[in-house]
């Protein structure tokens, strides 16, 4: 995976409209991004989507030197 490599997880927000947070790898650094000012909510299948893209990242940020 390389380090620009990108992950979406999809969400709600708290008056819930679909949403989706972005996991990302910047200089070996793992980086999330939330819907713009506000709350996720995650279903318990979103959760374990959000894990598998966060253990994603970290694999492809411990390859970056």
């Amino acid at each position: 995976m390389g380090p620009n490599q990108e992950w979406h997880v999809s969400c709600r927000d708290v008056a819930g409209r679909r949403r989706d947070m972005s996991v990302f790898v910047n200089h070996g650094r793992v980086a999330i991004v939330a819907p713009s000012g506000e709350t996720a909510v995650l279903s318990p299948l979103e959760v374990g989507r959000l894990r598998a893209a966060l253990r994603e990242a970290v694999v492809s940020a411990a390859g970056v030197d």
